[in-house]
């Protein structure tokens, strides 16, 4: 059975951006919200804003802002890909379709750090992005209510990654 054909979202970014954070590909909830990590169990906004000093609960409009402000873009590694549900597991491998990372780096030349919100946007990246240039990759723990990892052990490697 195949999925439906879902589309990314833009990214959040500003001229100034020093750090890109990449997920794999928006949830169900995000893509209807055509918000990034619009499921309210995610725990993406709730860490950005410990981090960067914001009210988790505030508009998403204004969450972009503070990110934003604090020189972090957040996009995923996928443009576009067929796929039943959430789960990345669930994302059929042959249709999956890479951002146009020459383009946007190109765009962005102050991004210098790149963060993987997660095994699978590192995964796919790795293999679909065919970036070559001198940044530095980590993967993080997924934000993800799919990844059981306690809240505290997610911020504290979040904090520690955003820090450096």
């Amino acid at each position: 059975m195949s999925g439906p054909l879902l589309e990314g979202l833009p990214p959040i970014v500003d001229d100034d951006a020093r750090i890109l954070i990449l997920g794999n590909m928006p949830s169900v909830m995000s893509l209807a919200a055509q918000e990034y990590y619009g499921n309210p169990r995610n725990a993406f906004w709730r860490i950005a804003a410990d981090i960067v000093g914001f009210d988790p609960s505030s508009a998403y409009a204004d969450r972009t802002v503070a990110l934003r402000g604090s020189g972090v873009a957040v996009w995923d590694v996928l443009q576009m890909c067929r796929r039943v549900g959430s789960l990345d597991s669930a994302i059929e491998p042959d249709s999956m379709v890479a951002n146009d990372f020459g383009s946007f780096f190109d765009a962005h030349p102050t991004i210098d750090r790149v963060f993987f919100n997660g095994a699978a946007a590192e995964k796919n990246f790795i293999r679909l992005a065919g970036v070559d240039r001198p940044l530095r990759y980590r993967r993080l723990p997924s934000t993800s209510p799919a990844q059981t990892m306690r809240y505290e052990d997610k911020l504290r490697a979040w904090r520690e990654a955003l820090a450096g």
